[in-house]
């Protein structure tokens, strides 16, 4: 902080922000009846602010909410925000104008927020935020926010897509369950009998073991 002191004028060189505070200046005169006198000053330092960030949804359907935000945090005293579209000034209350007495927005100049509580063909359009206070104003770059219809077909066609490839995966798996079982056959007769031994354990002779398998 620098100062420039001349006669009964002080100059406050390359002030920011940080430098608002309350001063005090003193006067001393030796032979005068008040040799001491003082006075206080309070320095308000203003300070432009600088180019907020938007944040505009590029595309929403009819019907739905949706937000657009604008925030800067740089100027001093802090900034009011206010929304354009197409060039044109939005007023903080939709009903007081015949242009946009259909919309349902709420603006808030104190946060920069703009919400739409249901969004219609009409709302889409290119889309900017201005913030400004007592020392100037800056404003972000237009974006542009469509709005499309709400395709019944499309959504009813994707949801028949799922269900015909879930019961396609279902059949699948029944199949695979029904191909896949054990049997065991025996080309052998009806009535064969194991022959005996002596030391009591059955025996069946290799031609006429038949295997056990998967058939597929």
């Amino acid at each position: 902080m620098l100062f420039s002191v001349e006669m009964q004028k002080c100059c406050h060189l390359n002030a920011s922000r940080s430098d608002t505070a309350l001063y005090r200046c003193e006067v001393a005169a030796i032979d005068d009846q008040k040799p001491f006198d003082e006075i206080l000053i309070s320095l308000a330092v203003r300070v432009k602010p600088v180019m907020p960030r938007c944040s505009v949804p590029e595309a929403v359907t009819v019907g739905s909410s949706t937000e657009l935000r604008c925030i800067e945090n740089e100027g001093f005293p802090q900034s009011q925000y206010q929304w354009f579209k197409s060039n044109e000034e939005l007023p903080e209350d939709p009903k007081t104008s015949s242009k946009f007495y259909n919309s349902s927005y709420t603006m808030n100049t104190e946060t920069g927020s703009l919400k739409f509580r249901s969004v219609k063909k009409e709302d889409a359009g290119e889309y900017y935020c201005q913030a400004r206070n007592e020392a100037g104003w800056s404003k972000c770059s237009p974006q542009i926010m469509e709005v499309y219809d709400l395709d019944i077909v499309g959504i009813f066609l994707k949801v028949l897509g799922g269900v015909a490839a879930f019961i396609f995966v279902i059949v699948g798996i029944c199949q695979i369950q029904k191909s896949g079982y054990c049997s065991c056959k025996d080309h052998t007769e009806t009535n064969y009998k194991v022959p005996q031994h002596d030391n009591r354990m059955d025996y069946a002779s290799p031609d006429e073991v038949r295997l056990c398998g998967f058939v597929t």
